[in-house]
C-alpha cells in the first residue's frame, strides 16, 4: 500500500513540475584577474593602459557590449490537391455456344454480359501562417576571445514588475569588427545566436496547463 501511495504522489508530482529559466552564471562570479603590472622593458606603458585614442570597443575578457535585438521572422505556407480518376469497362459475347438462338436468348443478354464504371474524385488544401516579432535592448559581457579573435558574448537581464519576472538571455559569437563606435551590435550579426525571452511569475503559471491535465496526458495510452 505503501508503495502505491509513492508511486501516486511521485506521479502528481511530476504533473506539477514546469521548466523553469536559469539565469547564466555572469562573468562576475567567474573572477577575472586584473592584468600584470610589468616594468621589465623599462617603460611605465602597461598593455592594459587606456590609450587616449582608443574607441573603447569591446575586445577582452570581462568587456561589455550592448546588443540591440531586432527579431522578425515570418513564414507562409499554402499547399492545394486535386485529383479525379474514371474508369468504365464493358464486355458482351454475341455468340456463345449456341445459347443465343435457345431459349434463353430471351433472359440472357450477351451483348451486356459485364459493364462496370468507377469514379473518384479527391481535393485537399492547407495554409499556415506564423510570425514573431521580438525588439529589446541588452548589454552583454565577453565570456572569451575566440583563437581568430571573435569573442563569445552572453549576457541576461530580469526586470520584475508586480512579482512577474521578465527575462532575457543572450549568447553567441560576434566579430569585433561588426561593433560599431558607440560599442553596440546588432542581433543579426550574432553569429550561433541563441536568444531567450520568457516570464516567471503569476501571468506565467496561468498560462500552463494545471497539474491534473500534465497528470493524465503523462499516463494517458492514447
Amino acid at each position: 500500500m505503501k508503495r502505491t501511495v509513492l508511486a501516486v504522489t511521485l506521479l502528481i508530482s511530476a504533473g506539477c513540475v514546469y521548466p523553469q529559466v536559469q539565469m547564466p552564471k555572469t562573468a562576475d562570479e567567474e573572477y577575472i584577474p586584473p592584468p600584470k603590472i610589468s616594468y621589465s622593458n623599462g617603460s611605465i606603458w602597461q598593455a592594459s593602459s587606456a590609450s587616449p585614442v582608443d574607441d573603447f570597443k569591446a575586445r577582452k575578457r570581462g568587456d561589455i557590449v550592448t546588443v540591440v535585438i531586432v527579431e522578425e521572422a515570418s513564414a507562409s505556407k499554402q499547399a492545394s490537391t486535386g485529383t479525379q480518376r474514371e474508369s468504365g469497362m464493358s464486355a458482351s459475347i454475341p455468340n456463345f455456344m449456341g445459347l443465343e438462338t435457345t431459349f434463353l436468348k430471351d433472359k440472357l443478354d450477351l451483348n451486356s454480359l459485364v459493364k462496370a464504371s468507377t469514379s473518384s474524385d479527391f481535393s485537399g488544401s492547407g495554409t499556415t501562417t506564423r510570425k514573431d516579432v521580438l525588439t529589446a535592448t541588452i548589454s552583454a559581457r565577453v565570456m572569451d576571445v575566440l583563437g581568430n579573435g571573435d569573442l563569445r558574448i552572453e549576457g541576461s537581464r530580469s526586470v520584475r514588475v508586480n512579482n512577474e519576472d521578465q527575462i532575457i538571455i543572450l549568447q553567441g559569437t560576434v566579430r569585433p569588427r561588426d561593433i560599431n563606435q558607440d560599442n553596440m551590435i546588432s542581433s543579426s550579426q550574432i553569429a550561433d545566436a541563441r536568444i531567450t525571452y520568457s516570464g516567471d511569475g503569476v501571468i506565467n503559471d496561468r498560462q500552463q496547463p494545471g497539474w491534473l491535465f500534465n497528470f493524465v496526458d503523462k499516463i494517458w495510452p492514447f
